[in-house]
């Protein structure tokens, strides 16, 4: 039987009598301490709440979600619908899927000066950063800097990076980068001609069924997001869009590191695609040997857009995983890990920054997350 008719069947199996949420025991699999460690981490406060997933096998076997959007015990459950703030996964699910694709439609070449789209980059030594360089964070760029303390328009961001000096020789050092990715997302709307959120609504989440997966969701979803913590830094007059990013924010919202919206339900049908090599329901988003270019190590500590398990065995994805894994965090407490070896894909969703993003237990909760799904399955 194809994958995806196994993975649509045991999805609706799931869902019937659920009222919409998949249930969080699994028929096939005893995920009693898998849900033991979740609510557990809820009492310890790693989280108010969280939404998880596990695609085994071509089947979802496990859905569920666990505490409250807060800790006020008023506060609403959360839900397996309740949409999060994805933070950097936007990178790996937004801004690269994005660029895969224009590679496998010869519209981008990752060994592109990225000069060649923003001239004024080329300054004070930028000259040879590439595109491939941007996706696995080896380009010399800083990793991070509050833009909307000195700038108050996109404009003014794209203009200070432009004029930053590079802390290393490009593709010497790895250093993971928050501007690589603004960069990138500058430059997909660029040879497209379209937004990257109109660009990721055409390419990939319309096509997949990803209805409640977007960027600055309108007010009528407020009542479906987890919160996060207060921005009280805010410096600009203009009205603060909702994602917990300040320079997503001082961008519209709308950014190539951070600004996504979405749900572990609308992750699945992502995820599944992509561990069906690129492709799902008779349609190809890219290319398998696209997929697996992007996938490459190519002695790097990163691939092209995705984090890979560390060879050093420390890694979020905790000590089963093998080492062809790739994933990816999000800095509000999202994360998705997929092994292709064991076919297995867990994504977790929270909102770890409320009240205060100075909470950090989810370092630890992360690799006892995928040990104990790896050893609920037996696997």
């Amino acid at each position: 039987m194809p994958r995806l008719l196994r993975f649509v069947i045991a999805s609706c199996i799931l869902f019937a009598g659920s009222g919409g949420a998949l249930p969080s025991k699994s028929m096939a699999y005893d995920f009693k301490p898998l849900e033991a460690v979740v609510q557990k981490a809820v009492s310890d406060t790693v989280f108010p709440g969280a939404s998880l997933a596990v695609l085994y096998k071509g089947k979802v076997v496990f859905h569920n979600a666990f505490g409250r959007m807060t800790y006020d015990p008023k506060s609403s459950p959360v839900e397996t619908t309740t949409m999060y703030d994805l933070a950097s996964l936007t990178k790996a699910i937004v801004t690269t899927s994005i660029a895969m694709q224009l590679v496998d439609r010869d519209s981008l070449s990752i060994q592109t000066p990225v000069s060649r789209y923003l001239p004024a980059f080329a300054q004070k030594g930028k000259d040879a950063v590439t595109i491939e360089q941007l996706l696995r964070h080896t380009s010399g760029l800083r990793a991070h800097t509050f833009y909307a303390k000195s700038c108050r328009t996109p404009e003014e961001l794209f203009r200070a990076i432009e004029a930053d000096t590079l802390l290393s020789q490009p593709g010497k050092t790895t250093l993971y980068s928050d501007l690589n990715f603004m960069l990138l997302g500058r430059i997909i709307e660029m040879i497209t001609g379209k937004t990257l959120a109109a660009n990721f609504h055409r390419r990939f989440a319309e096509p997949l069924g990803m209805s409640s997966t977007m960027f600055t969701p309108p007010p009528s979803q407020s009542g479906r997001i987890a919160p996060v913590d207060k921005d009280t830094l805010w410096p600009l007059e203009a009205p603060r869009p909702l994602v917990n990013d300040q320079n997503a924010a001082l961008l519209g919202g709308v950014a190539g590191h951070a600004g996504l919206f979405s749900t572990t339900g609308d992750l699945l049908g992502m995820v599944s695609m992509l561990m069906d090599g690129g492709s799902i329901n008779g349609q190809t988003y890219f290319r398998t040997a696209t997929l697996r270019k992007f996938l490459s190590r190519n002695g790097y500590p990163r691939a092209l857009g995705w984090d890979l398990r560390s060879p050093d065995g420390h890694s979020s994805a905790g000590d089963y995983f093998s080492a062809s894994s790739y994933g990816h965090l999000g800095y509000t407490g999202t994360s998705i890990w997929i092994d292709p070896e064991k076919e297995l894909a867990v994504i977790l969703l929270s909102n770890r920054v409320y009240p205060t993003s100075e909470n950090i237990k989810i370092r630890t909760f992360r690799p006892l997350l995928h040990n104990t799904v790896v050893q609920c399955l037996g696997d």
